[in-house]
């Protein structure tokens, strides 16, 4: 099916600075790359919702509070008595200042609700587990369970099963690794931190963990602290389980819409990735070498072969820890290459999209190269800087900056 989306851009000569290596928009071409273009559809493709305008948060009030002296001791719990109650309208999650080991399951037919921190800062709510995509079946369910948490009947019952289905003798795989999963449309999250505390307790070897994974339609972060090493954020698109896909990762028949402002989220290995169309406003993204010493890579976008966008990062803060800045290595992002089966055929059909503008780039990051080889397929990078170029052409990538600053935003 085609999907009615905004054009690229008209063609226009690329800046002289540009290289393959580091391909750069010009102005004409970076002026349709907007928050409203990224914005502008979602939901199912059969039936997509029109333009949305990410509301400003409204946290006067709660209808349900977690913590000491709240009306319920764990997220999970109050997340589980607001679907209970049949109210279709937005309901308000206070979370109190402190630590909260576990789960949080938000299902496909929850509904509007708003998660708030009442601390004075992000750091203050923290949610917390630690989960690791190589993890057994049964140690699974012995972090994510260990006293019925979860139980047949409940609203996200089949979020837990979808996981802890695994045929016997797999592993749980990355999209059963997050400590935080929401299937729910118009998803509300503020003032919170969500870390995956698998952390460096692990090799540098592949060890995803996601701190939070996004399924649904018009996500809203705010103020969102989200740390973990390779995987942190799996902002993706998804469907209930099915035979064709266990754990609901992977529909090609949706878009969902993400948008987060002062957001901080930490990691060391695709650490921002999915099919997502997704803004990321005045955000900081901050790259580590605790776990490994290889160069760290932030945006691994999945985005749908015949969308023109995917990551949009704007305004925002690219930096590293000492190592990273002493090296100079690091990349910005790189490609996915999913499977054909996501509508992806190498040299036939685009995939990939991310644009970095009007940010700050500290000098962790490369020069010459921000952008790497694709994941899963090993691809070298090839960037279009002929002049009246396709933006979309799918002989390249579509990995892009535009008008950044800072010692690891200059030109090679």
């Amino acid at each position: 099916m085609s999907i009615a989306v905004p054009p690229t851009p008209a063609a226009a000569a690329a800046p002289e600075a540009t290289s393959a290596s580091r391909p750069l928009l010009s102005a004409c071409e970076a002026a349709c790359f907007t928050p409203a273009r990224y914005l502008a559809q979602g939901g199912l493709l059969s039936a997509l919702d029109g333009e949305w305008q990410a509301r400003a948060l409204t946290l006067e009030h709660a209808d349900f509070t977690v913590g000491e002296g709240g009306s319920h001791a764990s997220v999970q719990a109050a997340v589980n008595a607001a679907i209970r109650s049949g109210r279709r309208g937005r309901q308000y999650i206070r979370v109190l200042p402190g630590c909260y080991r576990g789960v949080v399951y938000i299902p496909a037919d929850a509904p509007p609700l708003t998660l708030f921190g009442s601390g004075a800062t992000a750091a203050e709510v923290r949610l917390e587990l630690t989960l690791d995509s190589r993890m057994s079946v049964a140690d699974y369910i012995a972090a994510v369970n260990p006293a019925g948490e979860f139980q047949p009947g409940d609203p996200a019952w089949y979020m837990y099963e979808a996981c802890s289905g695994v045929p016997a003798g797999q592993l749980i795989d990355t999209p059963a690794a997050a400590v935080f999963w929401s299937q729910a449309p118009d998803l509300e999250l503020c003032r919170l931190s969500i870390t995956n505390t698998l952390l460096d307790t692990v090799d540098g070897s592949t060890h995803q963990a996601v701190a939070l994974r996004s399924d649904g339609d018009r996500t809203r972060l705010e103020d969102v602290r989200l740390v973990s090493r390779q995987d942190t954020f799996f902002c993706n698109a998804g469907e209930r389980a099915g035979p064709d896909n266990r754990l609901g990762a992977y529909p090609t028949d949706r878009i969902a819409r993400v948008y987060a402002r002062h957001c901080y989220i930490e990691g060391d290995t695709d650490y921002v990735f999915g099919r997502a169309s997704a803004v990321f406003e005045a955000c900081h993204f901050h790259s580590v070498s605790s776990r490994h010493l290889r160069p760290a890579i932030i945006f691994a976008p999945n985005t749908p072969h015949d969308r023109p966008t995917g990551f949009l990062a704007l305004q925002c803060r690219f930096t590293g820890d000492a190592f990273h800045r002493q090296q100079g290595q690091c990349c910005l992002g790189r490609s996915w290459d999913f499977a054909a089966r996501n509508g992806y055929l190498p040299g036939v059909t685009s995939n990939g999209q991310v644009l970095v503008r009007d940010s700050h780039i500290d000098e962790a990051y490369s020069l010459a190269s921000p952008w790497g080889r694709a994941a899963t397929s090993a691809r070298p990078h090839a960037g279009n800087c002929a002049a009246g170029r396709d933006l979309d052409d799918p002989a390249f990538n579509r990995l892009w900056e535009f008008n950044n600053r800072g010692p690891g935003a200059r030109p090679a």
